[in-house]
């Protein structure tokens, strides 16, 4: 990453910056970095000033004790500050979740973009399942068990049981093993994983939710429910596309999101 800032808890911040445009600051999910939204950043560079950065606990950017998801919202107050005052954000996933903490926080946010927050509501047995995941990441943490933690997460995401040995067995586990302290702070910020009405309601700018047509229905359900409740919330459907969004697919859907 090309610039550092600073949160307001002291902790270091890395990010970069492509393009011109509206400033658009990228969210990412759990288990990933700054650099993998950059793919999505250069696709918006023509149109956009885009913004990847490192959360905090990951990537180049430092962490700072006990985590509480208003230190990362913080974080992104950093990062709003530093590139110019004023930002829209989009989050992927549970980045997404971030996001709209972000926006209903008072933030000079412009506008937000979630890409499939996995708000479970109709997802049967949704509740239970975070539940217990919850407990069983927080307990794998505490034992140093990281990458039990991973599998833990695989798991929730509905990868099977042979492909998570070989994810194992694979050069990029001791990459995923590195972050994994950070699934508990995206996991804070899902909270008990059903959508979060009141926060929701109190977003004062406009939203966009945005799911792919080839995810599973209850994705699509969650982001439909995302934008009805908001105050100015749209929804938007890719068709074609699954929870790995096509950047080129995404890119100018939300470009022109940002824009305007």
């Amino acid at each position: 990453m090309d610039n550092m800032t600073t949160s307001r808890d002291g902790t270091s911040l890395a990010y970069e910056m492509r393009g011109r445009g509206p400033t658009v600051i990228l969210v990412s999910g759990a288990m990933s970095t700054g650099a993998t939204m950059a793919p999505l950043a250069e696709r918006l560079a023509d149109r956009c000033t885009a913004v990847v950065y490192d959360r905090r606990g990951r990537g180049e950017s430092g962490d700072t004790t006990p985590y509480e998801v208003a230190r990362e919202v913080e974080d992104l107050a950093a990062l709003v500050e530093a590139v110019g005052g004023e930002a829209a954000l989009f989050g992927v996933s549970s980045g997404g979740a971030l996001v709209l903490h972000a926006a209903a926080s008072g933030l000079p946010v412009r506008r937000a973009a979630v890409y499939e927050v996995p708000f479970a509501d109709t997802l049967a047995g949704g509740a239970e399942q975070q539940a217990a995941y919850t407990e069983n990441l927080d307990r794998a943490l505490a034992d140093g068990r990281r990458g039990d933690a991973v599998e833990l997460f695989l798991r929730l995401t509905g990868l099977g049981e042979q492909m998570i040995q070989g994810a194992r067995q694979s050069p990029m586990w001791a990459g995923m093993e590195a972050v994994a302290p950070s699934l508990a702070y995206d996991n804070a910020v899902m909270g008990d994983g059903l959508l979060p009405r009141d926060l929701l309601a109190a977003i004062p700018v406009p939203v966009l939710a945005v799911a792919g047509g080839a995810s599973p229905e209850w994705m699509r359900t969650a982001g439909r429910a995302v934008a009805e409740t908001v105050p100015q919330g749209t929804y938007r459907v890719l068709e074609g596309q699954t929870h790995m969004v096509e950047p080129g697919v995404l890119g100018p859907v939300l470009a022109d999101f940002v824009i305007g």
